[in-house]
């Protein structure tokens, strides 16, 4: 698949085949790509917590995400939690932050590696959701995640059941401005 092909068919889906499962090797993969990201002084502060067992998978739904959630990612394959190693990204080895947004230039980094992420898994004929409303506590607590990381996201992995249209996109001329 070419990339923009890649681009144009992901979408963030919210309906999953039933039965369809995701390898570790495939989930590796995915991974592997995402940490080809760019980062802050190649700081390479992102974190991985992968649920493709019926059992934890849906504790993390039951425990960590409100119900719309956890009715949008059933019958995933599999849910990424994803964290950053706090205090690292935009900050000196001695832990002062380098500019204004100090931690958020983990989340930042986080966010690019999540997009090469969810890119690698649709070129690979997955789909993905990406779920910012979830407990974080809770996560925490599942997947013993040190207090170290913030949590960001939950990514939901499965094949989709229906096409979904893309949603309409602002024109690049009033998102842009040349000078």
């Amino acid at each position: 698949m070419e990339f923009q092909e890649v681009v144009l068919s992901r979408r963030s889906i919210r309906s999953y085949k039933e039965g369809v499962k995701v390898t570790e090797a495939e989930m590796k993969e995915m991974i592997a790509c995402a940490q080809q990201a760019p980062s802050w002084k190649n700081s390479q502060t992102g974190r991985y917590y992968v649920a493709t067992s019926e059992t934890a998978m849906a504790k993390i739904a039951a425990e960590a995400l409100p119900e719309f959630n956890a009715a949008n990612c059933r019958n995933a394959s599999a849910l990424i939690v994803t964290t950053f190693e706090k205090t690292r990204a935009g900050f000196t080895r001695e832990g002062v932050a380098e500019n204004e947004l100090g931690d958020e230039w983990g989340a930042y980094d986080l966010g690019l590696q999540n997009a090469l992420l969810v890119l690698k898994a649709r070129e690979m004929g997955y789909d993905t959701l990406i779920m910012g409303i979830r407990d974080g506590a809770a996560l925490r607590g599942i997947l013993s995640i040190p207090d170290s990381q913030e949590v960001v996201a939950v990514i939901a992995v499965g094949k989709r059941v229906d096409d979904v249209a893309a949603p309409k996109r602002k024109p690049t001329e009033d998102v842009a401005k040349f000078f």
